[in-house]
């Protein structure tokens, strides 16, 4: 049998414009080298192609290692959820209508990002849910909004605040009544991910939960007050608020009351659900945690059932990649950091936190560092590369996969100088495990889950040039090295991240399964 490592260049996509492009920019010679001289292609890692609504969504790092992990196109995210509002067997679901029967009695509160980025939620899906509401009979609503910035343009916030205002308005009136509670930047507060700053979450508990804060009279003057004190703030980076009027928070969650969270993207939700769930919770002093029914928009963890209610099934995904290597008897080998490790596992096993054998699969996480990541655009590549070569030199996996965040990670902080850096970091760590994979005889594969560092800018409406902090349409690469042996590639316009396990199957020397798109060697 051959041995493979896929390396994933998080966020490291073509551009088709320039504008903006940090990929480009950088001093690459490993990547542009690879690119010259080695058999590769271009993958769509959007849209359709990932089991999303339309060619118009941006891909993301979940949906993206899901389709590299288990070879096929499932629905996803917010096209889940659209089939399930639109059908309405939203509201048929026991968890809706338990949630609407503590709001009859109390408050029903919603919590989430407040965009139409499709990666996390979508405000669309809020308005329906809002709609439904009123029309069930609840009577107190109550919204906190997580400002995004992130997956739509930078300084759009006011765009989304001043829609939910105005639908609130057509809303309110025939004994209901809403208004937004609280809010923040989904960098500053609640959004954590990976246990990696759980301060995060106790900041946005303490804001939402305990309505504990800096006050405003509105959304829009907390907005327009952070950015008038805070040069250059965008979005994502802007601090909590509490609504509130005569020095009374306006939506504290209260006992008897139901809270959803909105969102339909698990990790940057399992964190505040296990706030919100957990009764042996030893990660921040939650003060008085009121009795609440709590349900997010999805499961977000099938294996450890977080939440406890939700509102939509996540997709079952079956036939994974490490599920058929595992049959095979074949060693596996995952590691990124902190950022990342959930994505070359949990979502790479098809929404499972656990392994499929925990003698043929070996999993490795670098603590991230607690910093933005345009101070330390390196990240963690140089050690994720340190073990890498490490173990490869040891010989013991067949297949081993890496995730590598810089383009993603700094292209989110809208530097253009960090991202350049990050990518020449990650060009020196290319180098080397090229290397090491020459002297042990295994074959390196290089991919992207999505764009974001190749697109850093764009247009605004008044035609002038603004920094892009979301994630590109663009297409990624895929390439493969192997010194001893040049192999083919079928050219296809059509080939997405979920040809990519079929694809490394036969690079080992197996045949894959017939469930998956095909492979893409001749």
């Amino acid at each position: 049998m051959n041995k493979v490592l896929l390396i994933v260049m998080d966020g490291v996509g073509f551009s088709k414009t320039g504008i903006g492009d940090a990929v480009t920019a950088a001093n690459t010679p490993t990547l542009d080298r690879l690119l010259k001289e080695c058999p590769n292609t271009r993958l769509k890692a959007h849209g359709v192609a990932v089991g999303l609504p339309s060619d118009d969504d941006m891909g993301n790092s979940e949906v993206g290692h899901n389709a590299l992990g288990c070879g096929q196109i499932y629905s996803q995210g917010a096209k889940l959820v659209n089939e399930s509002i639109d059908t309405g067997k939203i509201y048929e679901s026991e968890t809706w209508k338990k949630a609407v029967a503590n709001g009859k009695n109390g408050k029903l509160h919603f919590i989430g990002l407040l965009s139409d980025g499709n990666v996390h939620s979508n405000i669309n899906h809020l308005f329906k849910m809002l709609e439904e509401a009123k029309k069930e009979g609840v009577k107190e609503v109550r919204v906190h909004v997580l400002l995004d910035g992130r997956d739509v343009p930078a300084t759009s916030a006011l765009t989304y605040t001043d829609a939910l205002e105005a639908k609130l308005a057509e809303l309110n009136g025939d004994g209901f009544h809403a208004c937004i509670a609280s809010g923040g930047g989904r960098m500053k507060i609640t959004m954590d991910r990976y246990k990696a700053d759980w301060s995060m979450v106790e900041r946005g508990w303490n804001t939402h939960v305990s309505g504990e804060g800096r006050q405003f009279s509105s959304a829009k003057e907390a907005i327009e007050t952070y950015r008038s004190e805070i040069p250059g703030v965008i979005d994502q980076d802007l601090p909590a608020f509490v609504i509130a009027h005569d020095g009374v928070p306006a939506g504290k969650i209260e006992d008897g009351d139901a809270v959803i969270l909105y969102n339909f993207r698990g990790d940057r939700a399992i964190e505040l659900s296990m706030a919100f769930d957990d009764d042996d919770f030893p990660y921040f002093d939650r003060k008085n945690r009121p009795d609440v029914f709590y349900a997010g928009m999805l499961e977000y963890d099938g294996d450890l059932k977080i939440p406890k209610n939700y509102l939509v099934s996540p997709p079952e995904i079956k036939h994974t990649l490490s599920e058929y290597l595992v049959a095979a008897n074949v060693n596996q080998y995952a590691i990124s950091e902190t950022q990342k490790y959930g994505h070359v596992t949990y979502f790479w096993n098809g929404n499972r936190s656990g392994k499929f054998s925990d003698e043929l699969e070996t999993f490795v996480e670098i603590p991230s560092d607690k910093v933005s990541f345009d101070e330390r655009p390196w990240m963690k590549c140089a050690e994720i590369t340190d073990e890498l070569i490490k173990v490869i030199k040891e010989g013991k996996y067949d297949f081993l996969r890496c995730n590598f965040p810089n383009g993603d990670m700094v292209g989110h902080t809208g530097n253009f100088d960090a991202v350049v850096c990050g990518m020449e970091a990650l060009d020196l760590c290319l180098a080397r495990l090229k290397a090491v994979c020459e002297e042990n005889n295994v074959i390196m594969c290089v991919t992207a889950d999505h764009g974001n560092a190749d697109e850093m800018l764009e247009m605004n409406k008044k035609g002038k040039l603004q920094v892009r902090t979301a994630h590109s349409l663009n297409p990624v690469p895929f390439i493969i090295y192997d010194k001893n042996e040049r192999h083919e590639i079928q050219p296809s316009d059509s080939y997405g991240l979920s040809n990519v396990a079929a694809t490394v199957t036969e690079l080992l020397g197996l045949t894959p399964d017939p469930v998956w798109q095909p492979s893409m060697l001749k």
